[in-house]
């Protein structure tokens, strides 16, 4: 829908993102990962690692579950659409390295990367 792609461009703008590519690089520890998805696509599996904190939840939760602001955070959803919009959230709430991960999902099953059931 043309209004929802005009709001995740607008925050794209603003956050950093980067691909499935550049996500392999980073180091294993310094970092999480949060799966903004809804329950039931965390439920049929994710990525193994990662946290759950849903797009629908994160705001309200986040300061409890990651009080530090300059967390590095890698956040992902299904294609990268709602983890740039959380990741414009946070960077309003002062989270400094609220990071999109563009693909999201998608791109983790396409590389071959870890994937679990809980």
């Amino acid at each position: 829908n043309p209004g929802f792609l005009a709001l995740v461009n607008h925050a794209k703008a603003r956050v950093q993102e980067i691909n499935i590519t550049e996500y392999r690089k980073l180091p294993r520890e310094g970092h999480l990962l949060i799966d903004v998805r809804e329950d039931h696509e965390w439920a049929a599996g994710h990525a193994a690692g990662a946290i759950h904190l849903s797009k629908g939840i994160i705001e309200r939760d986040i300061e409890t579950r990651v009080p530090d602001p300059s967390t590095k955070m890698v956040l992902y959803c299904g294609g990268g659409y709602r983890s740039a919009l959380v990741a414009d959230a946070l960077r309003q709430m002062g989270y400094r390295d609220a990071i999109s991960l563009d693909g999201g999902w998608r791109a983790w099953n396409e590389a071959g990367l870890p994937v679990t059931k809980d």
